[in-house]
């Protein structure tokens, strides 16, 4: 049976689902991670629920059919069934790794409290983090292991390009492709993933499943 995981990697080397207007069901690929994924003309709903009740729902959604996984009538209620929360559609990019060294000097950091790294301890595993003057930068493995990449830039020195050339340095860093999810709203952050060389292959609904005292704790 093909997992989330294979349709991920197949995606990263440009292989996309059909574009045949289904919707593949898979199980998560881990208790932490649900949600809804769309291709060109082709989505993937991965959660543990039932697919019939999946396939059912998707159908009564009134809108295109295309459209119905990403609806917010289906999104909704697979956050009412799951007991989970959701916070936007994000897009999908993906970065291929780069050859030499990073373009910047990096320090890899083990105990920071950058609110960037708290997040990410929070959504994914295997976190590592680096800094550099203005900047820092994340990695983990997020959604069925991919490994993904965040940025965050102080205020005080942006619009110098040092976003594009820290998801620049994330590819140098890498040893297989490198994911990325960007709210479409944010336009420089997009341009920024853009502009060093990720490459848009479709959108996510993540589903989170319901904080957990420890969680809150370790958000704090």
């Amino acid at each position: 049976m093909e997992t989330l995981r294979d349709i991920l990697d197949a995606a990263a080397q440009g292989v996309l689902p059909p574009p045949d207007g289904r919707t593949t069901v898979v199980p998560q690929a881990s208790e932490r991670d649900a949600g809804v994924l769309a291709f060109t003309a082709h989505a993937v709903v991965f959660t543990d629920e039932d697919p019939e009740w999946v396939r059912a729902t998707l159908a009564a959604v009134p809108c295109d059919a295309l459209a119905a996984p990403m609806n917010p009538r289906f999104l909704t209620a697979l956050l009412d069934r799951t007991g989970r929360t959701s916070e936007t559609v994000d897009a999908m990019l993906v970065g291929s790794p780069l050859p030499g060294e990073p373009p910047l000097p990096l320090k890899e950091i083990t105990d920071g409290d950058h609110p960037r790294i708290v997040y990410a301890r929070g959504r994914r595993d295997d976190v590592r983090a680096w800094t550099t003057e203005g900047g820092v930068l994340v990695t983990g493995r997020g959604v069925a292991g991919r490994l993904e990449v965040s940025v965050e830039i102080d205020a005080d020195v942006r619009h110098r390009g040092l976003g594009r050339t820290l998801v620049t340095a994330a590819r140098h860093l890498a040893a297989e492709p490198l994911w990325a999810q960007v709210a479409p709203g944010n336009a420089r952050s997009m341009r920024a993933f853009l502009a060093a060389g990720y490459r848009p292959v479709g959108s996510e609904a993540l589903l989170l499943r319901p904080r957990s005292a420890e969680d809150a704790g370790v958000a704090q």
